[in-house]
């Protein structure tokens, strides 16, 4: 069943319903590496970085229901037109559409912010995150196996990606040159 979702930037009020909604990912131990559960202070300095759009969904009542988020891929100025993304659904909201409008919405603004590429990491058992990738256009290009440890086990993980090809003409001028391509 769908829900009506309202998309737009998240401000610094909406910091402890991002981290609240970011905690449960992390307790579920099914979306991420991360162990240590965040404060709102954590992510005001993700929600005021200008660079990586972070964009939050609402329902009906105005309640923050999941957040979108991109972040650096790397800091070599070769990879600046690409972002990683993540997406996190508050638990009472999912299975209804929410993923889907708020990873569409934030293609939007990696494409307004001239980003050519956003891509991510997926536990292989996470099959929704894949579906709710694959729906929204994003290709498997690979796994890393046994890519980090979650309490104490190694879990591989496989390796979305989203090309952007409106902006892939204009990132011209930001292709590497010759000597940062053999340090790739």
């Amino acid at each position: 069943m769908n829900v009506r979702v309202s998309t737009q930037p998240a401000v610094a009020a909406d910091a402890p319903a991002i981290t609240a909604i970011y905690n449960q990912g992390i307790a579920a131990r099914s979306a991420t590496f991360e162990t240590e559960l965040r404060t709102a202070e954590d992510l005001l300095l993700r929600v005021a970085d200008s660079r990586y759009p972070l964009r939050v969904a609402t329902d009906a009542d105005g309640s923050i229901i999941g957040w979108a988020g991109l972040s650096s891929y790397r800091p070599r100025a070769c990879y600046a037109g690409i972002a990683e993304f993540s997406v996190y659904i508050d638990a009472a909201a999912r299975g209804r559409g929410v993923g889907r409008v708020l990873l569409n919405d934030l293609i939007d603004a990696a494409r307004a912010a001239g980003f050519w590429k956003v891509l991510s990491r997926v536990f292989p058992f996470n099959t929704a995150s894949l579906a709710l990738c694959r729906a929204c256009g994003f290709r498997e290009v690979g796994r890393y196996e046994k890519h980090g440890q979650l309490d104490g086990q190694w879990l591989d993980v496989v390796i979305v990606e989203r090309l952007i090809p409106e902006n892939l003409a204009g990132a011209a001028g930001s292709l590497p040159t010759e000597r940062e391509v053999h340090h790739v």
